[in-house]
């Protein structure tokens, strides 16, 4: 098989493939990106609900709180 392949085909399969792995590079860069903001965005979201939910538990306990000062 390598004897039919001649020095510039060799030479153009080399280049194709060099250009085929930038394009590559190019994609997976730009969807790294991209998957970062999702994550960002996910850790936002997340911790905005980390803290309604301790403000919700606090709300509940002073509640409680008052409701057992009041019955004494």
């Amino acid at each position: 098989m390598r004897s039919t392949w001649t020095d510039s085909c060799l030479d153009e399969f080399a280049k194709r493939t060099d250009k085929r792995f930038e394009e590559l590079k190019g994609q997976v860069s730009e969807l790294d990106s991209r998957l970062t903001g999702r994550i960002d965005s996910l850790q936002h979201v997340m911790l905005q609900a980390f803290i309604a939910l301790v403000i919700i538990m606090v709300s509940g306990f002073m509640g409680l709180a008052g409701l057992i000062v009041t019955q004494i």
